[in-house]
């Protein structure tokens, strides 16, 4: 049976000006090429000059072809003009990005993936409209979450409606992100929670001489907003007072960094090392500073479903982290971590005491054991392959798939 041609269309993709953004699509995709013929094409604003108009970064080699286009961010200098603009000069990318991946197949998609909504939606409805392709909707965003909720428009919020309601189904990485949806009426009558996927062969527990027994690692965006860094320093001057030893490892980088390094120095945690910051760190990297901690902490104000505490489970590591999310659904029980209401420090404090005190209650073999059977490419693959098989019938794919 031919593999069906799959349309790739996210919103955030690792890109020229940063290749973290939107990892968390990338591995998605990479989880189900295996099952597809898969092709990402991904457009953007650019965040620096551009020679004309648009520019096209293309891998048409690659083991995923990949169209990047990118287009300029001021078009007139007037700033409402400039908005309707560059939403032509998206749809123009896309326009130019299917035609030439159509080209590169030889024939056209069978069904379109939009990894995070909205311009990517209206665009997958536009398809859908003009040439009968099915598609189908992933979401991730925190905008959704109840804190977020009344950033979005009226105007927004019927226009996701519509093209979920038009699409063939709707995957979130939560069961809380579906939940959240459906609280502001976008609902879909096929929808699934697959999660978040992680390199198992990459993040994997070490030997038990690599741990430091009292160093804690964080790893997010230095967005004070959601994930709350400050709070993590407060309280970590507060415990190195019975802990002198103790040792908070942060990687990350974002706009607050500045604010958060002057933070730590203001409660003298720079001074004597007792935190470090990392900076951007590639993933190789993220995996060594795991394999060596003896707990990883995420303190978030509001969450989806966190990347690093599936990273962090694979590399055989306990957790702290906030009841915010879908967090509960990483962290069910005691054996993997603790959980603590946002915000509350003191809370924080104890579970991380608890933890680092008690490092024979966290078995690393079980919790890799546990992130390969549930959140392996492999593992999260098989779910994808099961979620286009019951959103569009796969007689429907096979038989366009061999008619091209």
């Amino acid at each position: 049976m031919p593999k069906p041609r799959v349309l790739m269309l996210p919103k955030w993709y690792p890109n020229r000006y940063d290749d973290q953004d939107g990892d968390f699509v990338a591995r998605h995709i990479a989880a189900i090429d295996p099952h597809a013929e898969a092709a990402v094409l991904f457009a953007t604003v650019a965040r620096g000059p551009l020679k004309s108009l648009l520019e096209c970064e293309s891998a048409l080699a690659n083991s995923v072809p990949t169209l990047r286009y990118y287009y300029r961010a001021r078009i007139t200098g007037f700033a409402f003009i400039d908005k309707v603009l560059k939403l032509a000069l998206y749809f123009w990318c896309m326009q130019l990005g299917y035609h030439r991946l159509v080209r590169h197949w030889g024939a056209p998609p069978t069904l379109a993936h939009v990894h995070v909504l909205l311009r990517t939606g209206l665009w997958a409805w536009w398809l859908r409209v003009s040439t009968g392709l099915p598609f189908l909707i992933t979401e991730h965003w925190t905008l959704y979450q109840p804190q977020n909720a009344h950033r979005i428009s009226w105007l927004r919020r019927l226009l996701t409606r519509a093209v979920v309601h038009r699409s063939a189904g709707l995957h979130t990485v939560s069961e809380n992100l579906r939940e959240a949806l459906v609280k502001l009426g976008i609902r879909h009558k096929h929808s699934v929670a697959i999660p978040n996927v992680v390199n198992t062969e990459l993040f994997h527990p070490g030997p038990a001489t690599e741990r430091r027994p009292a160093s804690l690692l964080h790893v997010a965006a230095f967005n004070e907003e959601a994930k709350n860094l400050s709070g993590v320093l407060r309280v970590v001057a507060k415990l190195r007072r019975e802990r002198p030893g103790l040792r908070l490892r942060v990687a990350g980088y974002g706009p607050a960094q500045l604010q958060l390094q002057q933070l730590a120095a203001d409660l003298g945690l720079l001074q004597d090392g007792t935190v470090t910051f990392l900076g951007k760190l590639a993933p190789a990297e993220v995996a060594a500073e795991m394999r060596q901690a003896a707990c990883f902490v995420l303190f978030s104000n509001y969450e989806n479903l966190p990347c690093v505490l599936i990273e962090a489970q694979s590399s055989g590591l306990p957790v702290v982290a906030t009841r915010v999310g879908g967090v509960p659904e990483l962290v069910p029980d005691a054996s993997r971590g603790l959980l603590v209401e946002a915000r509350d420090e003191v809370a924080l404090t104890g579970a991380l005491q608890t933890v680092l005190d008690a490092p024979e209650l966290y078995d690393p073999a079980a919790l890799h054991a546990y992130a390969v059977r549930h959140f392996s490419y492999e593992a999260v693959g098989r779910q994808f392959l099961a979620f286009y098989a019951g959103a569009v019938p796969q007689a429907a794919i096979s038989a366009a798939a061999a008619a091209s």
